[in-house]
């Protein structure tokens, strides 16, 4: 329950903590940033650290002038490229072998599944379109991996989506960051940053009830599906 209320605080006052790293630790919070969007996009097992909201936290900050925007954006994007290079590895060498393990619990299969679904309407445009769906965005490169997804076609879709993710909310954050009621009412900004982010989330759980049928895809299609344009 108190780590559940210190997760709830950080999102409400995800600006004051952002503030207080940098007067604590100066530049290393661009390290401490890197960390976490590496690990939210690296790690199938940290789905749940910020992501969209950190970006836009992240930009709000700089536009106050604590951090450099382009700092922020160049080391941002690196994070969310390589973090999705190591978890397409991951996959693709030992992904297969966590998910046939029942002795490895850490990995929801209801999140690999819907991480198929979204390969299987999508093709390989998954990796960009992942980038904007919490939860999707941690699983997509994971999954590809495990599909063998042509690693050229995977670094320039990943490419890709890690520019216009960090770009987009970063942006949006350091745009908004000056108006005086979005500095008055930050909490609600994130709020709303998060909201928009589980839209998708929320109509493809919609779907899946209006189509219960439809299940994780069967390993010897998934190769197929995660190379389809």
């Amino acid at each position: 329950m108190e780590f559940l209320q210190y997760v709830i605080d950080i999102f409400l006052h995800l600006d004051t903590y952002l503030s207080d790293l940098v007067s604590q630790y100066g530049v290393m919070t661009y390290a401490l940033l890197f960390i976490v969007i590496f690990a939210e996009t690296g790690f199938v097992v940290t789905p749940f650290l910020p992501g969209d909201s950190l970006l836009f936290a992240a930009g709000t900050i700089a536009s106050l002038g604590s951090l450099h925007i382009g700092l922020v954006i160049g080391i941002l994007i690196a994070a969310a490229v390589l973090g999705d290079t190591v978890n397409y590895w991951i996959g693709h060498f030992l992904g297969q072998k966590i998910i046939d393990n029942p002795k490895i619990r850490f990995i929801n299969q209801e999140h690999i599944d819907k991480t198929e679904q979204f390969f299987k309407k999508y093709g390989g445009k998954t990796i960009i379109l992942a980038r904007f769906v919490p939860i999707v965005r941690t699983f997509a490169p994971f999954v590809a991996g495990i599909g063998c997804m042509n690693y050229q076609k995977f670094i320039v879709f990943n490419i890709i989506g890690g520019c216009l993710w960090v770009g987009a909310f970063t942006f949006l954050g350091f745009l908004f960051g000056n108006i005086p009621f979005v500095q008055k009412n930050f909490h609600y900004a994130v709020f709303g940053i998060i909201f928009l982010s589980i839209i998708p989330i929320i109509y493809e759980f919609i779907q899946s009830k209006k189509h219960p049928n439809v299940a994780g895809l069967p390993r010897s299609k998934l190769k197929h599906v995660v190379n389809k344009e």
